[in-house]
């Protein structure tokens, strides 16, 4: 007899991969504050992931880097952002750098660490290309639950990478996730 591997998980369109316990346990540590734990959880999972998964890597030293700040460790976490940050320039994921990196100098400027996120803001001026006149603004998408069901991690929908017109990818482990 076959036993199915990996992520099937009946009751669902084809596959889902398997969430990391480790990931899992990131985000919970993330959530219930314990955010030097966090930081250090989150950097161990980055690292790991740069070879293996060199999609997921940015965000999850963006994680790192947040944690740390939240945690008052505030040089260590904007090495990690920008760690992310220029993870995402080099493979090409402007957009993505774009709004992470908007999203961490808002939460950067609501801390009271304006230096800093005036560092940030000019580490993504200095990386994204000039916008052609022909581009256009990305349809609005449906409202995405504010964290992932499968590992917990926050959802973003100007972040995550859509798969269909109601359906993003979870920025840290892979999961389909359906909007409203």
């Amino acid at each position: 007899m076959f036993r199915r591997r990996g992520g099937f998980r009946p009751g669902r369109r084809g596959f889902a991969p398997a969430i990391p316990p480790r990931l899992q346990r990131a985000n919970q540590l993330l959530a219930n504050g314990n955010y030097a734990e966090a930081a250090l959880a989150f950097l161990e999972l980055a690292r790991g992931a740069e070879d293996r998964f060199p999609e997921r890597a940015p965000f999850l030293y963006l994680q790192a880097g947040r944690a740390a700040i939240l945690d008052g460790q505030t040089q260590m976490g904007i090495a990690h952002l920008r760690r992310g940050l220029t993870m995402l320039g080099t493979q090409g994921r402007f957009v993505r750098m774009q709004n992470a990196g908007q999203h961490a100098v808002e939460e950067l400027n609501a801390r009271g660490l304006s230096a800093e996120a005036a560092e940030i803001a000019e580490l993504i001026n200095g990386n994204i290309p000039q916008r052609s006149e022909h581009e256009t603004s990305p349809a609005r998408k449906p409202t995405l639950p504010t964290h992932c069901p499968n590992c917990g991690g926050s959802l973003r929908p100007d972040e995550v990478e859509w798969l269909d017109d109601l359906t993003a990818e979870c920025t840290y482990c892979g999961s389909p996730v359906r909007g409203d």
